[in-house]
């Protein structure tokens, strides 16, 4: 029989997806057949499943984390945030519309039987589904209708365990103002709970834990330290972006302007563990910095929004300037829109804005189209003659004089543009930094070694370090009864 179990958050940003791919770590490493759930998710952070759909870069990595292949009923329900259209729905990895907030409350009981089939799908032959909620199931104004947390989790039959983060404080009373305010339905649904992100004497909490349980009933089923190694894993959630801060000192400077719909930033993440790169993530009102010897202009999931922002932030001067000194530009897939000299949106995909000019720095243009582009890709970069391996996911066809030096050949097609200097360049491909042969090759070019690092064994060796530290915090005999 198929066990499950649903980590559900306090609040977000909790946590939930580290500790689910985690337990999916841990539970592999023990020869389970064990697959990650997440119902519901709202994230421009996408990946390529596998079976060829889109779901949620978190459940793309806890795939990796329990060794199976990902597939589109990991993560049935996607909702991509774009500007005055509301959310892009993407359901079994396929795009199924569009819808504001309150559209979107209102259609999801009608999504609630997807849900349930993708769920009887991955659990199909499995020892453990672990699954993740979203947001918080305190948020009862949204609980009519809810398939992301207690919903889900009572119409599924899935026991609970709530996830409180200590690290932003005020977790013991987020852990029992969620049991005060939950209707009984769905509090007899928790099991217990774990707290997450701890910092220093763990015995310190010992009376904590007495409260939260006098208050509850619900028993603690460990207390988990700050995993250093999530640092070395991608991220999903862009609020992390906040707390990124520029580093001092390096060798080469590299600026990446925080787009308001920034998506699939997780492509930076090689960089960011790049000794020698002080990777800075410029926030809406600084410039970019002077000193930058690259620009990265990341992927967005609404071009036109974000190109109007950027301009308005002050951003196309700082550019022109930067290019100006000789400055190097990268554009990865809504950024490399940007660069041609326009961006028109004919059948108002994006919103009712029908054409914007481009920052000029690519002699290419893009139309907006309904057929989207959402595939794996092995790829070869043209101007360093190294192999890639990434992935497409992209609405628009561009095309301009530019393309002539396409820098990269995907799956044999060529792609992306590389204006006359070779100082700017642009690629619908994403994953670019993820080759280490690549990320060494940009990096020598600028006089620096690097990319000697594999990066995707750092990440999985960073899945195998947090499940070893999970192993020796977690209730050992909750843990057992988990895993069998």
């Amino acid at each position: 029989m198929t066990r499950r179990i649903m980590l559900q958050g306090t609040g977000s940003d909790v946590g939930k997806s580290v500790l689910v791919a985690g337990l999916c770590r841990l539970a592999a490493n023990r020869g389970l057949k064990v697959t990650p759930f997440k119902p519901q998710n709202m994230s421009n952070n996408a990946a390529v499943s596998d079976d060829g759909g889109e779901i949620g870069r978190a459940q793309w990595l806890q795939a990796l984390a329990a060794r199976v292949p990902s597939s589109v009923h990991m993560n049935p329900v996607l909702l991509k945030p774009q500007s005055d259209v509301g959310s892009q729905i993407i359901l079994q990895g396929r795009v199924a519309g569009h819808a504001k907030g309150r559209e979107y409350q209102a259609l999801k009981p009608k999504l609630l039987g997807a849900v349930m089939e993708s769920f009887e799908l991955i659990s199909a032959g499995a020892d453990l589904v672990v699954v993740e909620g979203a947001g918080s199931p305190a948020e009862i104004n949204l609980r009519a209708g809810d398939i992301a947390n207690m919903g889900f989790a009572t119409r599924a039959d899935v026991p609970v365990v709530l996830v409180g983060d200590i690290d932003r404080g005020g977790v013991i009373a987020s852990l029992v103002g969620t049991h005060a305010i939950l209707p009984e339905e769905d509090r007899k649904m928790v099991t217990g709970y774990l707290i997450n992100k701890f910092r220093g004497d763990v015995t310190l909490f010992e009376d904590g834990i007495a409260a939260v349980q006098q208050f509850t009933g619900w028993p603690c089923f460990g207390v988990v330290r700050w995993l250093k190694s999530a640092a070395r894993l991608p991220a999903e959630d862009s609020v992390v972006l906040e707390r990124l801060t520029r580093g001092s000192g390096k060798a080469l400077k590299v600026a990446v302007p925080v787009l308001s719909r920034i998506a699939n930033f997780d492509d930076l993440d090689p960089l960011i563990n790049e000794p020698d790169v002080d990777l800075v993530f410029v926030r809406p009102g600084a410039p970019l910095p002077d000193d930058a010897a690259l620009v990265i202009i990341p992927g967005s999931k609404s071009t036109i929004g974000d190109l109007s922002d950027f301009r308005a932030h002050g951003w196309d001067r700082d550019l022109e300037r930067h290019v100006r000194r000789g400055g190097r530009v990268i554009g990865i897939c809504g950024g490399y829109q940007m660069l041609g000299t326009c961006v028109t949106d004919p059948l108002g995909i994006e919103g009712s804005e029908r054409e914007i000019a481009g920052l000029g720095l690519l002699a290419v243009e893009t139309e907006m189209a309904p057929e989207k582009t959402v595939r794996n890709s092995r790829a070869w970069s043209l101007e360093h003659d190294v192999v890639l391996e990434g992935y497409e996911i992209h609405l628009g066809r561009t095309t301009g004089a530019d393309c002539d030096r396409a820098p990269v050949s995907i799956d044999g097609r060529r792609d992306g543009a590389l204006s006359a200097d070779g100082k700017v360049m642009g690629t619908y491909l994403h994953g670019l930094f993820g080759s280490d042969a690549y990320r060494a090759a940009l990096l020598r070019s600028f006089g620096i070694e690097g990319g000697g690092s594999n990066y995707r064994q750092s990440v999985d060796a960073a899945l195998d370090d947090i499940a070893v530290e999970l192993e020796a915090v977690l209730d050992r005999a909750w843990l057992e009864g988990l895993l069998g």
